[in-house]
């Protein structure tokens, strides 16, 4: 770049537009000095995923984890849901040490539904741990099948659903418990350019709806600018932040031709930059493999 620009100047430390990693006062999420390692099975070498990440996500933020392949994206989610636990450090979620439950709405990549039961059924399903009564759990399930948009396909079944209509279920799913956190692991990759936009678009709606912390994991530059308030910039082996960005543009940014916005170019370009240089100088990245996703306009990381 020619010049630094407001907020992602590259320096280490904190400027104006950038957050430190540190503590946030009343923060919902808070990762201090987290280390995380893992063993293949039948192998005693084991493979350091994250290195003293530390990391603090107030109430109402939507945050984007943004980085190429093996800087522990998914590792971070998997911490803050209770699914696994550091080696080192400290994982908070409103105070207390991560469990998993409906305080938290979890969307994979892939959609897991389950392919005997239908629409309504596997929305249903991420209630069965709540107190409702049998029909508070149809009432409330049937409420956010509507509101993704698939109230005439209540009673299909998945094999009977489009790629991105599964996503949607999924989506239902994870909100259907109306978690204070909603987890997301690439939710959109792997439905097609066209459909992966209109569920963008879909996602910023509701998530404007209740403001729950949302924390997204992408590879790709373009949709965490669309998405996020806050990037958070990863490396890779070991996994560690690189930077935090604040990225300033208005919302509803659906309202708007926001590709044309200034601040979403410049954001792009050093995005661009960055994650190209980590990728071309990690020894274990594959120049022609999913790591070059990143790259990518579309957001598809193949």
């Amino acid at each position: 770049m020619d010049r630094p620009i407001d907020g992602i100047d590259g320096r280490t430390e904190p400027g104006p537009g950038r957050s430190p990693a540190g503590a946030v006062p009343g923060a919902r999420i808070v990762l201090d000095n987290v280390v995380k390692s893992f063993t293949s099975a039948g192998s005693a070498k084991s493979v350091l995923a994250l290195k003293d990440v530390s990391l603090s996500i107030e109430d109402g933020a939507f945050v984007a984890l943004l980085g190429p392949s093996g800087c522990g994206k998914t590792t971070i989610l998997r911490l803050v849901n209770g699914l696994i636990l550091p080696d080192s450090g400290t994982v908070r979620v409103s105070g207390k040490a991560p469990a998993p439950g409906p305080n938290a709405g979890f969307v994979f990549q892939s959609f897991r539904l389950i392919p005997w039961t239908n629409v309504l059924g596997n929305v249903a399903f991420a209630l069965s741990a709540t107190r409702l009564s049998g029909a508070e759990k149809t009432e409330r399930a049937r409420r956010y099948v509507e509101l993704v948009g698939l109230g005439r396909f209540a009673e299909a079944y998945p094999s009977e659903l489009s790629g991105g209509m599964k996503q949607r279920v999924a989506l239902a799913r994870a909100l259907a418990t109306e978690p204070d956190i909603l987890l997301m692991d690439e939710p959109f990759a792997s439905i097609d350019a066209q459909t992966r936009e209109l569920m963008q678009i879909e996602l910023m709606r509701l998530w404007t709806m209740r403001r729950s912390v949302a924390l997204f994991v992408t590879h790709s530059v373009d949709e965490a600018i669309l998405l996020a308030d806050k990037i958070v910039l990863m490396g890779p082996r070991p996994g560690r932040i690189l930077e935090v960005i604040d990225v300033g543009l208005e919302r509803p940014r659906w309202s708007y031709d926001l590709r044309a916005h200034p601040r979403y170019i410049e954001l792009r370009n050093y995005l661009w930059e960055r994650i190209r240089d980590l990728v071309m100088n990690d020894p274990g990245s594959d120049f022609y493999g999913r790591d070059l996703g990143v790259m990518s306009s579309s957001g598809r990381s193949d």
